[in-house]
């Protein structure tokens, strides 16, 4: 079945579709190491920190790590029953949503000591959050948009490429006013108008995975973290990292010249 869903995803994403809308090359800043064993499914930067929230049942984690050594800071595992998956940093405390559990954990941010949770009927896969509303992926091709103080949805929006809903949103950021979403299965970040769902752009990201080593089949890329610059002038770094990758990469874009 992942085979299937990898093969109809790289097919679409490298479709003429691709054509209406700017594709972003890149090119490599600089490195970071990475826990090879760590299975991304949230990352963060905040207040000169790296957050990652890891996934699998008897191995979710969620970490504050220093991004230039990779030591870790402060650790919480989950619960062998839960699959963890992305996270959130809202005011003084973290987000991390299950994958099929339903839960919703809140921790405090500079303890880790669990605050409340919440019920939240789909499952998890990605969250960001835009400075108002928390944005939650779900694996389909829409985004829901909740507050944080109930975990209710307030609105939804589906995600399409010229007209065609994509599927497979994984871990999302938000980054000046658009929505970023790493495409599971595939080397492709789309970058999302959160008001209309229109894909205003993708980054393409073939080629990285085979500048770093891997811990496995499942691989692929997965992770986002944007770091803004002291200025508050939209200017920042990129960086972006998968499963079971050994390092984070900061990245520079550059519009793709075909």
């Amino acid at each position: 079945m992942k085979l299937l869903i990898k093969l109809a995803l790289v097919f679409f994403m490298s479709s003429p579709v691709l054509a209406q809308v700017p594709i972003y090359d890149y090119e490599i800043v600089d490195r970071f190491p990475h826990n090879i064993s760590s299975f991304t499914q949230g990352l963060e930067f905040h207040k000169g920190f790296l957050y990652e929230g890891t996934g699998q049942r008897g191995r979710s984690t969620l970490s504050k790590i220093n991004l230039e050594d990779g030591n870790v800071l402060q650790s919480k595992r989950l619960a062998s029953r839960y699959f963890g998956e992305g996270i959130s940093i809202v005011g003084e405390q973290i987000f991390q949503l299950t994958w099929q559990s339903n839960i919703v954990f809140v921790y405090d941010l500079d303890t880790f000591a669990t605050v409340t949770s919440h019920y939240h009927p789909t499952e998890g896969w990605g969250l960001a959050w835009d400075g108002e509303q928390l944005i939650l992926s779900d694996g389909s091709a829409t985004l829901q948009f909740i507050d944080p103080e109930t975990f209710q949805v307030q609105r939804k929006v589906e995600v399409t490429l010229a007209g065609r809903a994509i599927r497979n949103l994984n871990e999302l950021e938000y980054i000046n006013g658009e929505v970023w979403a790493n495409v599971w299965m595939t080397n492709e970040i789309v970058r999302i108008d959160p008001v209309t769902g229109n894909i205003n752009s993708v980054v393409d990201l073939n080629g990285l995975v085979d500048q770093t080593r891997t811990g496995g089949g499942d691989a692929v890329l997965n992770g986002i973290a944007w770091i803004p610059s002291a200025e508050e002038d939209g200017q920042g770094r990129l960086l972006v990292t998968g499963k079971l990758w050994a390092d984070i990469f900061e990245i520079k874009l550059k519009l793709f010249e075909q």
